[in-house]
């Protein structure tokens, strides 16, 4: 009996993110059906829309009356129709049809008229200028990049070599990566100082006295259990001795937080304990 095909539908509000895969529906909601290969999930800032393999186009930008995926609403620079992501079949492009570039991961840029292939399972787009606002699409195609000796698309959710971290690790990692966690381009880890403040903030560290110093620690710590001989899935890059050029402390920490983002370990869901109401003195 074959599994019937997913229609093109709006995804429900409770899809807030693509970046760790596909979200279970939370308790009380209507799960998403399973997908196969080639199906695409694409989220703006408020709407999204999963589409399977079928001729099919899906336009962003500024015009929210005459596009799929609001984007920029209230952002002159962005473009009435800024894109489109297109099914041919069995692939999915992403054209460019507006007047800014698209920034794409590895600091790619697809500028005005071009079009690329979607192959990552996970594509974020970001749209705007750099110094001021930014918007970001997110794009998840089921079974990028993958062959039929991979299994099945709904693997798409599995968390593969996810590192164990304490709660203050995690709290102090979540700090240091914000600007990865909330989709900002060419992201650098944030300076100890800020670190530093978001744990004297934060009521959920509050055991300790916290400094720059205290807050540098915790992360060497991780850096040393992860990178350690024994240690598995070992995380390479963590040691001086692997790394060249300057500044050193921060290629070190930029290669930890992608190790994390990678693995899942961190997702933008780590975001609510650093955001939430600080303590009150």
């Amino acid at each position: 009996m074959n599994t019937p095909a997913l229609p093109p539908r709006i995804l429900p509000p409770w899809v807030r993110s693509l970046a760790a895969g596909v979200p279970d529906a939370p308790e009380g909601a209507e799960p998403l059906p399973a997908a196969t290969p080639g199906t695409v999930y694409a989220l703006g800032e408020d709407v999204g829309w999963v589409v399977p393999p079928r001729p099919f186009e899906l336009l962003f930008g500024r015009d929210e009356q005459n596009v799929n995926i609001p984007l920029g609403v209230k952002d002159k620079r962005v473009s009435r129709v800024h894109g489109r992501l297109v099914c041919h079949g069995a692939e999915w492009t992403m054209r460019n049809e507006g007047r800014l570039p698209m920034l794409l991961p590895g600091d790619t840029l697809l500028l005005s008229g071009q079009e690329r292939l979607i192959e990552d399972s996970y594509t974020p787009v970001y749209i705007g200028d750099l110094s001021e606002a930014v918007h970001c699409l997110e794009i998840r195609l089921i079974g990028g990049r993958r062959t039929a000796e991979d299994g099945a698309a709904d693997d798409e959710t599995a968390v593969p070599g996810r590192h164990f971290l304490s709660d203050v690790e995690r709290l102090v990692l979540t700090s240091l990566a914000q600007r990865y966690l909330r989709g900002l381009p060419r992201p650098q880890p944030v300076a100890w100082r800020q670190v530093a403040d978001d744990m004297r903030r934060s009521r959920f560290a509050a055991d300790r006295n916290w400094n720059e110093g205290t807050a540098a620690r915790v992360v060497a710590g991780v850096r040393e259990r992860l990178s350690h001989a024994d240690y598995r899935p070992r995380v390479a890059g963590l040691l001086r001795e692997e790394v060249f050029g300057e500044p050193l402390g921060n290629a070190l920490n930029d290669n930890l937080i992608r190790a994390l983002l990678q693995s899942t370990t961190l997702d933008p869901s780590d975001l609510e304990r650093l955001d939430a109401e600080p303590q009150t003195s």
